[in-house]
């Protein structure tokens, strides 16, 4: 029988409408900021796509400033009235959705379809979503008369970045706070072409400020005196120094952290639908994604079975250029993740746990990681507890439900979990037993801006999306 191919099928960069050059934008007006001017880099070639001018300490001072003088009159504004400036960014996005999922994927690395799919459509949901809110505050559950705290610091990672600028900046501008946020170092297009679409929307000078730059910029933010609330999204190791840092000062925080999330699959699953689902889990984006579905815990029963298929699904995928449609697996996105990636993977087979990856053409350029299983895996495997934030899968079994819930919940995280099962009763009593903040059953990986997103223990604490996410930027 001949083998199936997929022809090309490549989405044109032009149409990310890439800039030679971009700058910080602040008080409603870009320029360049005080830091060096950087290039941020195509991960899947290596090929630098534009020179940014990230920002400095003094432009961190400028973009509070910039963010005081705009709160009273922002606050001030009813609801209703601030609710038609997140509509208008809501569209405008929707607008240049395609523009937008071609930089993603330059930028990021991911494939085309996952940033056209997934990543701009939910980043324009949530500012939808939040509009609706705006002028409904006092029935959201947080007391008769919330008001807003002041300036939010926002800090942003490289996994999802204009989806992670959605996130974070709907719900502030809905409660009526300003906002200073920073993208990831290696990403910063989309959150710059968002601050454009927002000088479009003529929301008022200072409402939103967002400063590219490295990790001495995320820390003048955390730092200065004149922001009033943090929140962080990224590695548990920095959201324990912003901890430390604000400890004492009466800032407000929420952080949503690493995870090392168990998909778990009854005998009784449907096995078919639940192998895409562990697929979905772990290999969307790469696996750059905190509540990956990292740990796969199988009935012992039907283990056999589901590595059998699961590998047999592994071989039809495609690892190639992210902006080719066909393409399931992107590049990763810096050499320093790779690096990562590559060493902890290292120690899975040093720890006596058996590899196996499909075979796969991997790129001459760039930064690619093939899709990798490992079986025969120990709870105490470095892979089995650390987040390698990969392509990486690590396969345990379990015999009993108690079995399951003993090892699911055995990690210092707690961000999400994946339950596959025909019975209703063991869903609703195996979610109250998993300490995790997002319990999914049948699916996973699906985010709904109305659904609130966060996890426990060393996965942080609050909650992003849904009435819930309103909490974190309302004093009250």
């Amino acid at each position: 029988m001949p083998k199936f191919e997929y022809a090309p099928a490549p989405e044109s960069r032009d149409i990310g409408r890439l800039k030679e050059h971009y700058g910080i934008f602040v008080d409603g007006a870009f320029r360049d900021g005080a830091g060096e001017a950087t290039k941020t880099i195509n991960p899947a070639n290596e090929e630098p796509l534009a020179e940014v001018a990230e920002a400095a300490p003094s432009d961190v001072d400028d973009a509070v400033r910039a963010a005081r003088r705009a709160f009273g009159p922002w606050s001030a504004l009813p609801g209703r009235e601030r609710a038609k400036y997140l509509y208008r960014i809501a569209r405008a996005i929707q607008e240049r959705s395609r523009e937008l999922a071609v930089l993603e994927s330059l930028d990021n690395g991911k494939p085309i379809k996952e940033s056209r799919d997934v990543d701009v459509p939910l980043a324009a949901a949530h500012f939808f979503y939040y509009a609706g809110w705006a002028d409904k505050l006092e029935y959201a559950g947080f007391g008769p008369s919330p008001r807003p705290i002041g300036v939010a610091g926002q800090i942003i990672p490289w996994n999802f970045p204009l989806l992670m600028a959605a996130w974070k900046i709907a719900p502030a501008l809905a409660c009526g706070n300003t906002v200073i946020l920073k993208p990831a170092e290696t990403t910063p297009l989309t959150a710059l072409t968002l601050a454009e679409i927002i000088a479009e929307a003529d929301l008022p000078p200072g409402v939103v400020n967002i400063l590219a730059g490295g990790p001495e910029v995320g820390q003048a933010i955390v730092e200065h005196e004149g922001v009033d609330k943090i929140a962080f999204t990224g590695s548990t190791e920095v959201g324990k120094i912003i901890q430390r840092t604000i400890a004492g000062t009466g800032k407000r925080v929420s952080l949503e952290l690493g995870g090392k999330a168990a998909n778990i699959i009854f005998e009784d699953a449907a096995l078919d639908q639940a192998i895409e689902g562990i697929v979905n889990g772990i290999f969307f984006n790469q696996g750059h994604v905190c509540c990956a579905g990292s740990r796969l815990l199988v009935q012992e029963s039907v283990a056999d079975e589901v590595i059998a298929a699961l590998q047999a699904r592994l071989l039809t995928l495609r690892l190639g250029d992210p902006l080719d449609k066909n393409t399931d697996i992107g590049a990763i996105n810096s050499a320093a993740q790779l690096a990562r990636i590559r060493e902890l993977t290292s120690s899975g087979e040093s720890e006596g746990a058996t590899r196996w990856s499909p075979p796969c053409e991997i790129p001459d350029r760039g930064y690619w990681f093939a899709p990798t299983v490992f079986t025969n895996v120990s709870q105490a495997n470095t892979i089995a507890r650390e987040e390698i934030f990969g392509p990486v899968l690590s396969v345990l079994t379990f015999r009993t439900p108690a079995e399951a819930v003993e090892k699911a919940n055995n990690t210092p995280y707690g961000l999400s979990a994946g339950i596959w099962t025909e019975k209703g009763s063991r869903i609703l009593w195996f979610a109250q037993q998993l300490r995790a903040g997002v319990v999914w059953a049948n699916t996973f990986n699906r985010f709904d801006p109305g659904s609130p997103f966060g996890g426990y223990k060393e996965s942080g604490f609050g909650r992003e999306g849904g009435r819930h996410g309103l909490e974190a930027y309302l004093a009250h």
